[in-house]
């Protein structure tokens, strides 16, 4: 191949990889701001139903996305444990993302992510009891500051509301253990998933958990949308838009994995809630103070510098 052609080829793989960094970033943090604006600002008070939609269009995109366009490998389910296994994944994953659309109700999007980023200290916390995994000591001491992080950004918080600040811990919590379990229920060669079929596979399960939480949980919420739909000419356009970038969301996160570095991908993610903040507040105009952009930022160098610590001593 001649350097021309090389040169060519590079360039074309650069703006492939920035253009799926794109996408996952405008996914994440647009089903984000979305979730923020249809919960606290639009009068649509549902946040089961609101993940139901998320799940339906996972599920039905996720079909065709593997089914018909072919885009990974169909990986099917071999045996009746294994099923058991993906439903119980099921049933957490499905727990983290009500529990984080029920925190938007009452938090601001910049104390909901500042809270999200210590999820590698659950996820550390989980690993140690479940399948006692050590880690050097430097990396648990890389964790001091993401507790500390989010301990002064609540104290200087000016919308900080304790049931939010619960569900959005426990949707955390939830995360890390989800990530944590399915190392550990996943993990012979026969049953492993790559994240697309296990989005295939948990979003249809996850579907029927919530339809009766529905029910039970928010039974008047097709009378209220009905009637928020006659109101707001827009809202099932941002209902469509909001749950098909919930999938966007997964797939850009699958392709990014697959196409860069695990320390290029540690590095982005850091970045995007960073990027998710500063939107938010511009977006929302929720009132922010030094100490809680201070104890975010503490958090976000917690992360960076556990993340750093766990590649160097593992």
């Amino acid at each position: 191949m001649s350097s021309t052609q090389q040169s060519s080829s590079t360039k074309k793989q650069t703006l492939f990889i920035a253009s799926l960094i794109i996408l996952w970033y405008s996914s994440n943090i647009g089903v984000l701001l979305l979730n923020k604006f249809l919960l606290s600002n639009y009068g649509f008070r549902f946040p089961i139903f609101l993940t139901m939609c998320h799940m339906s269009a996972c599920a039905f995109l996720s079909y065709v996305s593997i089914v018909f366009m072919k885009l990974v490998p169909l990986q099917p389910i071999k045996s009746r444990p294994q099923f058991l296994k993906i439903a119980t994944l099921s049933v957490v994953f499905c727990g983290s993302v009500v529990g984080g659309n029920i925190s938007l109700r009452y938090l601001p999007v910049s104390f909901n992510q500042a809270v999200g980023a210590t999820t590698p200290f659950f996820t550390a916390l989980f690993a140690y009891f479940m399948t006692f995994k050590r880690e050097a000591w430097v990396t648990y001491g890389a964790l001091v500051p993401v507790v500390a992080g989010v301990v002064i950004a609540s104290g200087g918080e000016p919308g900080f509301h304790w049931f939010g600040f619960i569900m959005c811990l426990s949707a955390t919590a939830a995360r890390a253990f989800k990530s944590v379990l399915q190392g550990i229920l996943l993990s012979s060669e026969g049953e492993k998933l790559n994240s697309m079929n296990l989005l295939l596979y948990m979003s249809p399960i996850a579907v029927l958990v919530l339809v009766p939480a529905v029910i039970i949980m928010e039974p008047n919420v097709l009378e209220v949308i009905l009637s928020l739909g006659k109101q707001h000419r827009y809202m099932w356009l941002l209902l469509f838009i909001n749950s098909t970038m919930a999938y966007s969301a997964n797939l850009s996160n699958f392709l990014v994995t697959k196409h860069t570095s695990a320390l290029t991908l540690q590095v982005l993610g850091n970045a995007k809630g960073a990027v998710a903040v500063v939107i938010s507040i511009l977006l929302f105009r929720n009132p922010v103070t030094v100490v809680g952009i201070g104890g975010y930022t503490i958090t976000v160098l917690g992360v960076v510098a556990y993340g750093e610590a766990k590649r160097r001593f593992r």
